[in-house]
């Protein structure tokens, strides 16, 4: 693995060696790695898995919860997936390790597949998703920096791009190689903040800033096209000085391949629009409005998990 100047790579690091408990093996997860390969079909196969695995932990936490938000984590699975396998350069076994990547969830709602791709890496053991959502326990219902691995703590839309900004700016100004990822809604494109961080990231030529945004276009309260319309969305972040890209976030070799190189264009921050489904594996929940707050019954856990693979 690479090992960007700034301070050296543990060799628990992800990408420098086999991590205990890591059922993934060893995985490239060097950004910026022109010149190589990009992931095989062995590889593939593995992070499709994962997020595959993602889909059920959430199913099984949310339901055991009795909490929401699962339509939400479904879209999400692959985008995880490839970013804490192939992307992000971080280390479960020292998760403040300085030159860590810094990854900021602004959809803290969709916490629960984040805390899926972390336990499956070992940050924490994998039993403290028995506990989500329920007095107790260990995993909040909208992400927490107090989780080994989570960075900031996010649930109101609009927050999470502001405080990735802030982070990207700091760490340019005390000279620092790491670079910062914000995944964001679609919902929390309707945000001002939102856009006010992407003038503020654009002005300052915040190159080691990158964005993905879960693009399933469902919101709490219906369709993004009839609450508040973002096309033609790349179009206004490249009007925006933003260097953007479109992918199928379901794909996890093109998004290997879309995040092969970062930035995408020197001097602008990236921008990577994710087409999702809402729901994605669940035949019934996707692309419905009603999947944002639901979980899944006592009768339907089990023909979810089916669907999704998670028996």
């Amino acid at each position: 693995m690479h090992s960007r100047p700034g301070g050296a790579c543990p060799e628990t690091a992800i990408g420098a060696g086999k991590i205990a408990g890591n059922p993934i093996g060893e995985l490239d997860s060097v950004v910026n790695r022109k010149g190589q390969n990009n992931m095989d079909v062995q590889s593939r196969t593995k992070v499709a898995a994962l997020a595959q695995r993602v889909r059920a932990h959430c199913l099984r936490m949310t339901h055991r919860g009795r909490s929401g938000h699962v339509g939400s984590m479904l879209s999400m699975a692959e985008i995880v997936s490839v970013l804490y396998t192939q992307v992000l350069r971080v280390d479960p076994a020292h998760p403040e390790w300085a030159d860590r990547d810094r990854f900021v969830l602004s959809k803290g709602h969709g916490g629960g597949a984040v805390y899926a791709v972390l336990g499956e890496l070992g940050f924490f053991p994998m039993e403290w998703f028995e506990g989500y959502y329920r007095d107790a326990g260990k995993l909040m219902g909208h992400i927490s920096h107090h989780v080994p691995g989570v960075e900031f703590s996010t649930g109101s839309l609009g927050h999470g791009l502001p405080v990735a900004v802030g982070m990207a700016l700091a760490a340019r100004q005390a000279g620092r190689t790491h670079r910062v990822v914000c995944l964001l809604s679609d919902g929390d494109c309707n945000e001002g903040s939102t856009w006010e961080a992407i003038l503020f990231a654009a002005q300052h030529r915040l190159d080691n800033l990158t964005v993905l945004v879960d693009y399933n276009q469902v919101q709490a309260l219906g369709h993004s096209e009839e609450v508040l319309d973002l096309s033609p969305f790349s179009r206004k972040l490249s009007d925006c000085r933003w260097a953007t890209k479109e992918v199928d976030g379901h794909d996890v070799g093109a998004i290997d391949e879309a995040l092969h190189t970062l930035p995408f264009e020197i001097g602008k921050p990236s921008w990577l629009i994710c087409h999702t489904v809402k729901g994605k594996g669940v035949s019934w929940m996707e692309n419905t409005v009603s999947c944002h707050y639901g979980s899944v019954t006592d009768e339907q856990l089990a023909q979810a998990l089916a669907e999704v693979g998670g028996n």
